[in-house]
C-alpha cells in the first residue's frame, strides 16, 4: 500500500521543532538518526555531527519525518522549499512509475538509486514547484 507523509527540513533546529511537536501530540519518535549515524557518502561540515540527520514521529496513522540542512550540505533552506512529500511504494517498478510520473516537467535533485540506509530512493521537484521524495524499503521486513 503506498503511503504519502510530509518531510520538513530545518536550519539546524529539527531537533527542536520535533521535541514541540512530541510535547504537543505525545507518544514517542520513531527513529532519530544523527548526522554521524548514516554514511552518505558525503562529508559532514564541522560542528554539525549531533544534528539530525533523518526523525521519524507517528502522529496517529501518519509519519511525520525531518531533517537538518546545515549550511553547505543540502539545499539552503527558506520557507516555502523546507518541505517535501514523502511517497513510500511497495516496489521498485512502482517506484520508478512514480518518480517518472511526477519528473516529467520538472528537475531531478537525486535520481532514483540505492540509498545508504537500505531504501531505493529518489528526489525531485515537479513542475509545479512542489518537493516529492519517492522510496521503495528493500530491507528485508521482520
Amino acid at each position: 500500500m503506498t503511503q504519502i507523509n510530509p518531510y520538513l527540513n530545518f536550519k539546524n533546529s529539527c531537533e527542536e521543532a520535533f521535541n514541540l511537536y512530541r510535547s504537543v501530540f505525545g507518544g514517542d519518535f520513531q527513529m532519530v538518526a544523527r548526522m554521524t549515524d548514516i554514511d552518505v557518502g558525503m562529508p559532514i561540515p564541522e560542528g554539525t555531527e549531533n544534528l539530525i540527520m533523518h526523525i521519524s514521529y507517528p502522529i496517529g496513522g501518519n509519519i511525520l519525518m525531518g531533517s537538518d540542512c546545515p549550511e553547505g550540505w543540502g539545499p539552503q533552506i527558506e520557507i516555502g522549499n523546507n518541505y517535501s512529500v514523502s511517497v513510500t511504494v511497495d516496489s521498485k517498478e512502482e517506484a520508478d512509475r512514480v518518480f517518472k510520473g511526477l519528473s516529467e516537467g520538472g528537475t531531478q535533485t537525486m535520481p532514483m538509486d540505492n540509498a545508504p540506509w537500505g531504501s531505493y530512493f529518489g528526489m525531485l521537484q515537479d513542475k509545479f514547484g512542489v518537493n516529492w521524495m519517492i522510496s521503495f524499503d528493500q530491507r528485508p521486513q521482520e
